[in-house]
């Protein structure tokens, strides 16, 4: 019988908190968050469809979409025309799950 290292584990949950924790400040800014909304309800933007839906400069909104894609909330699709962006749905219900867990465990005590 093989008996789990328990330094793995360890190792795992440092990990999955590094990520939650870089895609929750990846989501502290509320222009980010309307940037996930907008993606959200498209099926892929170019960054002009986006800075036409804000009162941003383009190179604000290209900094705030590099957060998200670097944060894993976003993939970016280069294309020589208009490069696309698109909302991750999958890491967007992992971080709802972590979150979910996070309240979980920090409130099972009331």
């Amino acid at each position: 019988m093989k008996i789990a290292d328990p330094s793995a584990a360890t190792a795992d949950n440092a990990d999955s908190a590094r990520q939650l924790a870089a895609r929750m400040a990846a989501l502290g800014h509320p222009a980010r968050v309307e940037i996930i909304r907008h993606l959200a309800r498209a099926e892929s933007c170019c960054c002009r469809e986006v800075v036409e839906n804000f009162d941003l400069a383009q190179s604000t909104v290209s900094q705030h979409l590099k957060v998200l894609v670097e944060a894993g909330l976003v993939t970016f699709t280069p294309d020589r025309q208009r490069s696309r962006y698109r909302v991750d749905r999958d890491a967007l219900a992992g971080l709802s799950a972590s979150m979910a867990a996070l309240v979980a465990t920090c409130c099972s005590g009331r």
